[in-house]
């Protein structure tokens, strides 16, 4: 997995590339805990995250009780098949999610 990090004063976005699991969790809660001194709007993008398991999604889920401390996280770019699993797992309830862009419904025949 691959972590980018931008930072423009309080403002940090993390985007994360690949598969969050229980060997690369430990390198994002790295980054998380050097990172987020003075942070108070966190953005984490998972256009590219294309996997996710419990050890990911604790590190989300902790990293966003840090950030409610001292601003704001929000997720954003979910892909479907780490969306599901969030959602399976109900941390689309803790976790603060965008929400996805609501497309018009239609039926072709």
């Amino acid at each position: 997995m691959y972590i980018t990090t931008e930072r423009n004063g309080g403002r940090m976005t993390v985007k994360l590339d690949g598969k969050l699991d229980a060997v690369t969790a430990l390198e994002l809660d790295k980054v998380m805990a050097k990172s987020l001194d003075d942070v108070t709007e966190l953005t984490i993008d998972l256009k590219n995250l294309h996997y996710i398991a419990s050890a990911g999604l604790r590190i989300l889920l902790k990293t966003q009780k840090r950030m409610q401390l001292q601003g704001q996280m929000i997720v954003v770019n979910i892909q479907r098949d780490v969306r599901t699993i969030m959602e399976m797992t109900g941390f689309s309830t803790l976790l603060t999610l965008e929400e996805e862009d609501s497309k018009p419904f239609s039926v072709s025949f």
